[in-house]
Parts: structure tokens; sequence; C-alpha cells
């Protein structure tokens, strides 16, 4: 009998993880969506398109505040251990992320509301294109997230060195511009926060490779060299 209540218990509790964890993946989704949608806007200067990203940023902050809650629960109620207490602490850290980077893309698609001239229409193409490269990323790692894949998170995260090459680059050849054209310094300084918010959506998808790292081998981490993240694999 007491064996049969564990096993329905056990049974509960995994229920309640795999609920956690497919509203993480909803919530990944969103902000992929948001994130994908700013760039368009950037992309095609399009205002409306920069708008819904605002209009719908308050679903990416209603769903971490959910599944938070979902979390101290589970953590109340069940007094998980070991792996489970761990996906429970990387859920709840990837989830306070998937916000910031929710936040980011929101930023990014303010840029759509300035009107540009050709010249700096360029530096908004090498922007997507940069834009395009964290997309990849945060989808890469949510993909790892969703099948807890450890190689593949190792994967982004070693790609962040290659964003924040193109950090350095856009950075130089925006700075320049405004030296060359200093009247076009306030309208240009939106495309460098933008430019750095790219950069930290980068380094937030390496902090959720993290997580999905520790979960899977019990290991954290951060601060240390991609040679011995390796060997931890």
């Amino acid at each position: 009998m007491e064996h049969n209540l564990n096993k329905h218990i056990s049974g509960r509790f995994n229920e309640e993880l795999e609920n956690v964890r497919n509203h993480v993946l909803s919530m990944g989704g969103l902000v992929e969506q948001q994130l994908n949608l700013a760039l368009d806007a950037v992309n095609e200067c399009d205002a409306e398109k920069a708008r819904k990203v605002s209009e719908n940023d308050y679903k990416v902050n209603a769903m971490e505040v959910n599944i938070d809650e979902e979390c101290t629960r589970i953590i109340a109620k069940r007094q998980p251990a070991a792996s489970d207490l761990r996906l429970v602490v990387a859920i709840a850290k990837t989830i306070a992320d998937l916000e910031r980077i929710g936040d980011e893309a929101e930023r990014i698609a303010r840029v759509a509301l300035d009107s540009f001239t050709k010249d700096q229409q360029d530096l908004l193409v090498n922007i997507e294109n940069m834009g395009r490269q964290v997309s990849k990323m945060l989808h890469d790692v949510l993909d790892a997230f969703a099948r807890m894949d450890a190689q593949r998170a190792f994967e982004v995260h070693k790609e962040d060195a290659k964003v924040d090459r193109e950090y350095e680059a856009l950075t130089r050849q925006i700075m320049t511009y405004m030296m060359e054209d200093p009247r076009s310094i306030p309208k240009i300084m939106d495309l460098i926060w933008s430019v750095r918010s790219l950069e930290r959506i980068g380094d937030r998808c390496q902090n959720i490779a993290e997580y999905v790292i520790y979960f899977v081998n019990g290991k954290d981490i951060r601060h240390i060299s991609q040679e011995d993240i390796e060997k931890t694999l």
C-alpha cells in the first residue's frame, strides 16, 4: 500500500515538473517570436510591428511570474532533491533570463520608430545580420533546453564569442559614422543601444546553456574556460 502511494506521489511530481518545463518552452517560444518581430520591425522600419512587440511584452512578464510561482509551490510541497532540485533551479534561472531577453527585444523594436537616411539604413542591415545570429542562438538554446542536451547547449555557449566580436565591430562602425556626422549622434545612439541589447541577448543565451549543462551534469560551469567545460561533458 505504502509502495503504491509513493509511486502515485512520484508520478504526480513528475507530471508537475513536466508541466512547468512545458510552460518554460511556451515562454521561450513567445520570447523568440518577440525577438524576430523586433528584428523584422527594424529591418522594414515598420512602426506597427514595433508597437506589437511593446504591447506583447506584458505576456512575457506574466509568464515569468506564473512559472516562478509554480517553482515555489513545487519546492514548498515536494522538497525536491538531487536532479529534481537542479531542474527547478535551472527553470527559475532560465525564466529570469528569458524575461530579460523579452525586455531587450522591446528596446530593439524602438529603433523602428525612428526614420533613417540611406547611409544609416546600411548600419541597420548590419544590425539585422547580427540580430539573426543572436536569434539562432536563442532558438538553439531553447532546443537544447527542450531536450536537456548538454552537448548542444555547449555548442550554443561557444557561439557567444562570435556575437561579442560582431558587437565590437559594429560598435566601431557606428562610432566612426557618428564622428563623421556629429549631427546624427542623438538618433544613432538608439542604434548603439540596440546593438548592445543584441550582445546582452547573446549573454543570456549563454547563461541558459550553462543552466542546461548544470542540470544534466550537476556541474556549475560559470566562470570557467571552454576547454574545462568540454571536459565535464
